[in-house]
């Protein structure tokens, strides 16, 4: 790493979402273990493959992450849960079903296959299947991703390609450029862990439409 903190061993790629062999590209730097920015439905996030330990410890030091902080992990689908969750905590189905693709993250139970570091020691998950065409594109290619949003701890989020090179350049492997996000507040986080759930962080899906759905209506 130089003076300035850049990790002068990495030149970091630009890519184009319009290009499908960019997609591709971005899609199998991530499968590799590799670090790549992108554009999600609230800002650019930053992922690699849930099951790589090492890889997910590269996100903790590009962007000088407390390690006591879980990682989401962002699904191309509901029935990707399945992988990370030994069994679907009661409300999950139904607050998948209402909201998913969209601004609501879900705490599980994590299996004990998911790397500790993705959790954080806590032995739960918190699960979200994203309402944007790229990221979309790129979890049918490469399954879970382990995802922050790719800026350094403690800066602003990123909402454009340009902004994430400001932080992270010379940092990660490629950024996967596919215009500006809509940035915003970042979702709603009920953790399903607990009797009755709990909204543990609020967001653009209200506490009052969540209770909503857990009580059936």
């Amino acid at each position: 790493m130089t003076a300035s903190g850049r990790m002068s061993e990495l030149s970091t790629r630009r890519l184009r979402a319009d290009d499908a062999a960019d997609v591709i590209a971005a899609a199998d730097l991530l499968c590799r273990g590799g670090l790549v920015a992108f554009p999600t439905d609230t800002v650019y996030g930053l992922g690699t493959t849930v099951w790589d330990a090492p890889a997910v410890a590269r996100i903790f030091a590009a962007k000088q992450r407390p390690s006591e902080k879980a990682i989401p992990v962002l699904l191309a689908d509901f029935d990707g849960a399945g992988a990370l969750v030994d069994d679907l905590p009661a409300g999950l189905v139904e607050l998948a079903a209402r909201f998913w693709p969209g601004a609501l993250t879900l705490v599980a139970v994590a299996r004990q296959t998911v790397p500790e570091i993705v959790t954080a020691g806590t032995g739960t998950v918190a699960l979200r299947v994203p309402d944007h065409p790229v990221t979309l594109a790129l979890l049918r290619r490469t399954g879970p991703l382990a995802v922050s949003s790719a800026n350094r701890s403690g800066l602003e989020s990123p909402v454009s390609a340009a902004e994430v090179l400001v932080q992270l350049d010379g940092r990660i492997d490629a950024v996967l450029d596919g215009g500006r996000c809509p940035g915003g507040q970042p979702s709603t986080v009920v953790d399903l862990t607990q009797s009755p759930p709990q909204v543990v962080r609020s967001g653009p899906i209200s506490e009052q439409a969540i209770r909503m759905v857990l009580a059936g209506q």
